[in-house]
């Protein structure tokens, strides 16, 4: 049997999972410590993801503690991993995969669909940003940083009249009583690797890998991959507006790809069927640039939002 030292943000959510892939370790007779370790996107807490503009602020320290031998392997939320590791890391495993949609909290009202004209959602990304004001170009859109439970928190203290989030953080820290709608993908297509755990390792480190290897889920493997192919094709980061949604359907992978400019006046989608995930989100992120992702794409950097590195 191992002993296993995970590194890990301190969030509540990053907690949970960090203590989730614990208690799977414990089962199969390691010994686990786990050390916290706050990140660049921890430390700016009052500017909008999307004009910070800094690639893998939420992973940069903990792969530095990697890099030292001071944790054995980092648990992340795969869709805060860069789709370009180092060279010096590799994932492990990535896990059965949580609810990758997106959904509407709310006090007041039930859907998307009933909320009063003008009315202010929050949100920090531009991706969802993007795809509220494509179906309801009336609404305005507020920054939402914080965790889960501070966001929460602003939604009751009446500073928003909805907020929109992961299923999957709500899910895992069971705090789903302001849920109001799963938002289906066809209307907000999720981020890549949304929902899904990247337990990420030092290159060649064997012993850990194989240690890790009853926690990699074959389809969350091959959806996951395809999605951070079709991101890497657009040169995306997790903030910029690209939603990016594979399911298996047999043997075959169904990717749903999105490019959007953040003030929902161009949304670009592209749908495909495939067998080799890297090939499919190749092909559906060229697709996109082609019909003018590109263009989208630029104008978003040349407005301010977040470059990638």
């Amino acid at each position: 049997m191992a002993h296993v030292r995970i590194g890990s943000r301190g969030s509540q959510l990053a907690l949970w999972q960090a203590h989730h892939i614990t208690a799977l370790l414990q089962g199969r007779g390691h010994t686990v410590e786990l050390e916290i370790i706050k990140t660049t996107g921890d430390k700016i807490t009052d500017v909008a993801l999307a004009m910070v503009g800094t690639k893998g602020m939420f992973t940069k320290e903990i792969e530095e503690a990697l890099v030292e031998n001071r944790v054995d392997l980092a648990v992340h939320s795969l869709k805060d991993l860069p789709t370009e590791l180092a060279s010096d890391f590799e994932i492990a495993a990535i896990t059965t995969r949580e609810n990758p949609c997106d959904v509407f909290c709310s006090v007041k009202f039930a859907s998307i669909d009933q909320l009063p004209q003008g009315a202010n959602v929050g949100t920090s990304s531009l991706r969802r940003q993007a795809q509220l004001k494509a179906i309801r170009s009336d609404l305005k859109i507020h920054p939402l940083r914080g965790n889960v439970d501070t966001r929460l928190r602003k939604l009751e203290e009446g500073n928003y009249d909805a907020i929109i989030l992961a299923a999957a953080g709500l899910n895992r820290l069971g705090k789903t009583q302001l849920v109001r709608q799963v938002i289906p993908a066809e209307i907000m297509t999720p981020a890549a690797g949304q929902g899904a755990l990247g337990i990420e390792i030092r290159r060649g480190d064997a012993t850990t890998r194989q240690v890790l290897a009853f926690l990699d889920d074959a389809a969350a493997r091959a959806t996951t991959t395809c999605e951070r192919a079709l991101l890497n094709k657009l040169g995306g980061g997790c903030q910029v507006p690209i939603g990016a949604y594979a399911e298996m359907h047999g043997a075959t992978i169904h990717l749903n790809g999105l490019v959007a400019h953040p003030d929902g006046t161009k949304v670009l989608r592209e749908t495909r069927d495939g067998s080799d995930p890297v090939r499919l989100g190749d092909e559906v992120g060229q697709t996109l640039l082609d019909r003018g992702g590109d263009v989208i794409l630029e104008e978003v950097y040349g407005d301010g939002f977040a470059l990638p590195q």
